[in-house]
């Protein structure tokens, strides 16, 4: 009977991360909560929730999320519209290996939520195609917006180097890598407008996930309904 009293408590969310501001446009704060089920001696938080209270009339909305477990789940209020009301910013770490993030943007304008950015959407959205060249070339071919870059890897390591190509410089055998989903979302506000647009990151890797080749960085604008790439940069190792 303890045991299971015990378990109980441990089910009751609690709140994870709390900001205020007016996120509905009435002009009034409102205060933002996530909530979710910790785990008992581990940073690890399930059922994740957002919560919204109205600051005029102290009314609670919930909104699910998605994926609603992981690690660090945090909040905060950035304006990524030109409308002048407070977006909701929500980041959650995956855990994985991959430094793979979760990351969800809500409007709550007239206290109804509306998804403006989610990252299982961007994810299927931008992918990209990683193939060795001879010559000691990888080619990050990026499908959504047909741009194509070359990495020179010829200051890797002789080990690494031998293991793909002859002396000559040509390859072994075929070698395709992969763009990582999602690793970091970041509000930046890049022409000074106090509009903010979204830098995102993708890891560039090749053989295998720790054998990192650098990062596509692109850079999201809001535009009429959603977000859109304004540019697009791939950025090595040194």
């Amino acid at each position: 009977m303890h045991n299971r009293y015990l378990r109980d408590d441990m089910a009751v969310p609690s709140i994870v991360s709390l900001v205020q501001g007016d996120v509905n446009g009435d002009g009034i704060p409102d205060t933002v909560y996530l909530t979710g089920i910790k785990t008992s001696d581990s940073p690890f938080t399930q059922d994740i929730t957002l919560v919204i209270q109205d600051g005029r009339t102290a009314r609670f909305i919930s909104v699910p999320l998605i994926d609603n477990s992981g690690y660090n789940p945090k909040l905060s209020l950035w304006k990524f519209t030109d409308n002048g009301i407070y977006d909701i910013f929500i980041s959650i770490d995956s855990g994985g290996s991959g430094g793979i993030m979760y990351h969800y943007i809500y409007s709550f304008i007239d206290n109804t939520p509306q998804l403006l950015f989610d990252f299982n959407s961007y994810n299927e959205k931008y992918n990209y195609n990683v193939t060795y060249k001879d010559n000691y070339k990888v080619e990050v071919d990026s499908r959504q917006n047909d741009k194509n870059y070359i990495i020179d890897i010829s200051n890797r390591d002789d080990e690494y180097l031998n293991e793909i190509y002859y002396e000559n410089g040509k390859l072994k055998s075929p070698i395709s890598g992969f763009v990582n989903p999602l690793s970091g979302l970041y509000p930046v506000d890049f022409d000074s407008n106090n509009v903010y647009e979204l830098l995102a990151y993708q890891r560039i890797a090749g053989r295998y996930n720790a054998d990192s080749l650098g990062y596509v960085l692109n850079t999201l604008k809001w535009n009429d309904n959603m977000f859109i790439l304004d540019n697009q940069y791939v950025a090595i190792f040194q």
